[in-house]
């Protein structure tokens, strides 16, 4: 392409997918195919890289642990310097640098994909989840309850309810006695 300003090239390409493309729960699998549009330009100080990036994110609901397989489809844009600085303490950290006219797309591309995952994908926004005491799937059985909630500090009452209640004719020492007899 030379160092001449101006001067502009595209480029369509189908790349395999690095590895740590994403999340532990949503990411774009390893060597899976991805669709990427190039388009470079040379300016004064370097190579202006912009472009899309397509590609097949997987991984489950954070919700309700469902499935997910989406399209994802994000744009970057990157300057690429034709030199790096003499001096170490003048190069930042985001800087990139062409190496003997090539540059290395891999970085740019991960971390334009990895930020625009969602950290916490969802099969749909309106996702009910799973139900916190027996996990059963919420969107399948929307009316799902297990009865009236007990407030566990009135939870051992509940269990003195439970218990039979002697006779009203039967005091105090009849019981007693009862229990000396056994």
């Amino acid at each position: 392409m030379g160092r001449k300003p101006g001067a502009e090239r595209t480029h369509t390409l189908t790349v395999p997918a690095p590895a740590d493309m994403g999340y532990d729960v949503y990411s774009v699998p390893e060597d899976s195919p991805m669709e990427i549009e190039l388009r470079l330009e040379a300016i004064m100080e370097g190579v202006l890289a912009t472009g899309t990036i397509s590609a097949r994110a997987v991984g489950e609901c954070v919700r309700c642990l469902d499935p997910i397989d989406e399209a994802v489809v994000v744009g970057f844009q990157e300057l690429y310097l034709y030199e790096a600085p003499s001096d170490t303490e003048e190069a930042e950290e985001e800087e990139f640098f062409l190496e003997d006219d090539l540059l290395d797309l891999e970085t740019v591309l991960r971390d334009a994909v990895v930020l625009a995952l969602p950290h916490n994908p969802l099969c749909g926004p309106e996702c009910p989840g799973l139900c916190p005491e027996c996990g059963a799937r919420l969107a399948d059985d929307p009316d799902h309850t297990h009865g009236e909630a007990i407030d566990p500090r009135w939870a051992s009452l509940s269990q003195l309810a439970e218990q039979p209640v002697p006779p009203a004719d039967q005091t105090g020492s009849d019981i007693a006695s009862d229990d000396s007899k056994e």
